[in-house]
């Protein structure tokens, strides 16, 4: 059993009393260890199977031990999540202790927080109601009371948008006293009651430590006030107790977990076993190297992981023009890996938040490549985007909007509460206004392009948009954010949308908000085996001012980047090159005229007939491929392009408005039409 194991993770497995630390860094085969450790106890007679409780966070994590358990002889072993292991003891003691039935446990909070704000006279919205209840989470995991809710609130930063701590305060009172009220439980009640039970009745107490009396605990950087407690109940003051987790991975402490039980668990039991899992077997060396040099030297360190498998590809940095043209190169990848056998299932993209899924589910849908979003609803599907485009075609068939397409929509947004400005603090308050935000910005690319367009043209590109979508099959790219992301592995990961102000993100304030984020992009990268590519965008929109550098924390990774460097190079000639119009040397002052390098009043340089000959070839390929014509390529891209009668594929991408996308998709017949004009002018003269 124990040959099988690296010398580390024999250390663990043969570390059979407790207390034991596990330090174990990403891809280091922490389960491997810590089951193999449960089983070589049960072979050696140490343990007894129905003697020993397993705890992960997640039902997967769970099942994965439990499999692993029965395969290596082990199978009476009960591995649970915290909530199963504390919902069984309830429902068996609780009957007996109080003699009626256990309140029903609710599957959602949201209609009691509800209930509980209008008795408080509170007008809040579905997103304000979800940020209430992930409040009364954080307060309940973290033992704190609705009495003491507002001062520790401020204390930590806490925040509800719009909503004042002493309002938060009471509408938690409210909510307790609404589910009281209608005999019901919620997940937190399900640790609470289960520890009340074990701290007030002895003879329970007991009964369960007869039960239990080894504990292993995986993911222990994410365990709660409330969870710890509940484990010192279940341990009664004994030390059978082997924790396992990594300090680099910790990533939710906004949600109540604290990373200090698990750095300080040497200093509660000093004559602790305590090991690190260095050897990292997931990923290829260049990727490991990087994650080390994104936390050297920071407050987020773990342990130093040391790469076990072969070289692999270098890491890719790529700095995109803009965010069109950064998900185009993500998709492009894609594509190629897809062509080269790898299979669509083992890539994935990594997002900071869900509003930045549109880009890339648009770029995928373009290629035929099915995807899968997980942990949320695709970017249409979201309740928010359904009901904005709903109001947008309403006001399209009314008739009453008028003015610029941007302007309209902002207007109908804010029938929903959406203002420009983004409010305060994280959570789905800021959820929702991101994906609102991407429809304005979207509207806003739309009127660029199409600047005669009116509002019932928008919603027909928006039901283009939609309809184009892949609905989620087996194999796919999965799309993520981050943290849905922890605890999975992909052969090839694009970690995107990395520029300031998203990495970290900008609501992340104090330097502990910093190092978290810092860590959630640890996380990311660790994410991958094979190939790792990690992308920003300079500009929002093509055409755009290109003003966004990279995410602060890519800097130890980026330097002495050859690549990198002349990108950024590239981008600053280009953008002193977009301020004056190559004609007349005036200054440019709006972001057509910037695409475009000219003022609108001034002369065309282009071939004009190379121009209309590539207009009607556009306007025979988007019916072909039943799209609008500018989703071909503009008029400002076909002036281009006109203009410079690109000879290949080279001076093709030079010209701004044509990406790899455009390039595989429409190149050839192109570089055709221009050939041939040439060809005619040379033979006329």
């Amino acid at each position: 059993m124990l040959e099988a194991l690296d010398p580390e993770q024999r250390q663990v497995a043969e570390a059979l009393r407790g207390p034991v630390r596990v330090l174990a860094g990403a891809g280091t085969g922490k389960t491997r260890a810590i089951t193999h450790r449960i089983a070589h106890g049960v072979a050696q007679g140490v343990y007894a199977p129905t003697e020993v409780l397993a705890l992960s966070f997640t039902t997967r994590a769970a099942g994965e031990m439990r499999e692993r358990l029965r395969s290596l002889g082990a199978p009476g072993v009960q591995a649970r999540t915290f909530h199963s292991a504390a919902l069984r003891q309830l429902r068996f003691f609780w009957p007996r202790v109080h003699g009626r039935d256990l309140p029903e446990l609710t599957e959602s909070k949201l209609g009691m927080v509800a209930l509980a704000a209008r008795r408080q006279r509170l007008s809040v919205d579905q997103a304000t109601l979800r940020d209430l209840a992930s409040e009364i989470e954080w307060a309940k995991v973290s033992n704190v009371a609705p009495d003491s809710y507002a001062a520790l609130a401020c204390a930590r930063g806490r925040a509800v948008s719009g909503l004042e701590p002493e309002v938060v305060a009471r509408a938690f009172d409210a909510y307790e006293e609404v589910k009281r009220g209608q005999g019901r439980m919620d997940m937190e009640d399900v640790l609470l009651f289960g520890a009340g039970l074990l701290a007030d009745n002895e003879a329970v107490a007991a009964q369960v430590r007869r039960q239990y009396k080894w504990f292993v605990v995986d993911e222990f950087q994410d365990v709660s006030p409330l969870q710890n407690a509940l484990l010192d109940l279940w341990l009664g003051g004994r030390d059978e107790l082997c924790v396992v987790g990594d300090p680099a991975q910790t990533i939710y402490s906004f949600a109540g977990a604290d990373a200090r039980y698990l750095r300080e668990f040497t200093q509660r039991f000093p004559k602790a076993t305590s090991v690190e899992l260095v050897r990292n077997y997931r990923s290829t060396p260049q990727v490991v190297a990087a994650a080390n040099a994104l936390l050297a030297g920071t407050s987020s360190k773990g342990v130093d992981l040391v790469a076990q498998r072969p070289s692999g590809a270098a890491i890719t940095y790529r700095e995109a023009s803009d965010e069109v043209a950064e998900a185009d190169a993500v998709a492009d990848r894609a594509a190629a890996l897809r062509a080269s056998g790898t299979p669509a299932s083992r890539m994935a993209v990594l997002l900071r938040i869900n509003a930045q899924s549109e880009r890339f589910e648009e770029a995928l849908a373009a290629r035929g490549i099915p995807y899968v979003v997980r942990g949320g609803a695709r970017f249409f599907d979201r309740p928010e985007v359904r009901q904005a485009i709903t109001l947008v075609r309403g006001a399209a068939r009314s008739g009453e909007a008028s003015g610029p397409v941007a302007d309209a929509v902002v207007a109908v947004l804010s029938q929903m509460g959406h203002s420009t400005e983004p409010p305060e603090g994280r959570g789905e308050v800021r959820n929702r206004w991101e994906s609102l935000q991407a429809l304005v910005d979207l509207a806003a690319d739309f009127g660029r392009e199409r600047p005669d367009a009116g509002l019932g043209d928008l919603v027909d590109d928006l039901d283009r948009r939609a309809g184009e979508q892949h609905a989620p099959v087996a194999d796919a790219v999965t799309l993520a954010t981050i943290h849905s992301a922890k605890g999975l592995e992909w052969d090839a990961v694009f970690v995107a949308g990395m520029h300031e102000k998203m990495m970290p993100i900008s609501q992340a304030k104090t330097p502990a908000e910093v190092e978290e984020e810092r860590r959630l992009l640890y996380v990311a990268m660790t994410r991958a085996r094979d190939e790792l590519c990690v992308s920003w965008a300079s500009a929002r929109e093509p055409g755009g001012r290109a003003n966004r550098g990279s995410s602060p924390f890519l800097s130890p990774l980026l330097d002495g980047t050859p690549g990198v460097a002349a990108q950024r190079r590239e981008r600053s000639k280009r953008n002193r090159a977009a301020l004056h119009c190559r004609e007349c040397g005036g200054a440019l002052s709006n972001a057509r005229e910037k695409k475009t390098g000219r003022c609108a009043d001034c002369p065309a340089s282009y071939d004009e007939a190379l121009f209309e000959r590539l207009r009607e070839w556009r306007l025979a390929r988007a019916a072909q491929d039943s799209v609008p014509a500018f989703v071909v390529f503009t008029d400002a891209t076909l002036q281009l392009i006109a203009e410079h009668v690109p000879s290949d594929e080279r001076g093709l991408r030079a010209i701004s408005g044509v990406g790899p996308g455009k390039i595989a998709k429409y190149g050839d017949e192109v570089l055709a039409l221009v050939s041939g004009k040439a060809d005619g002018d040379a033979g006329s003269s």
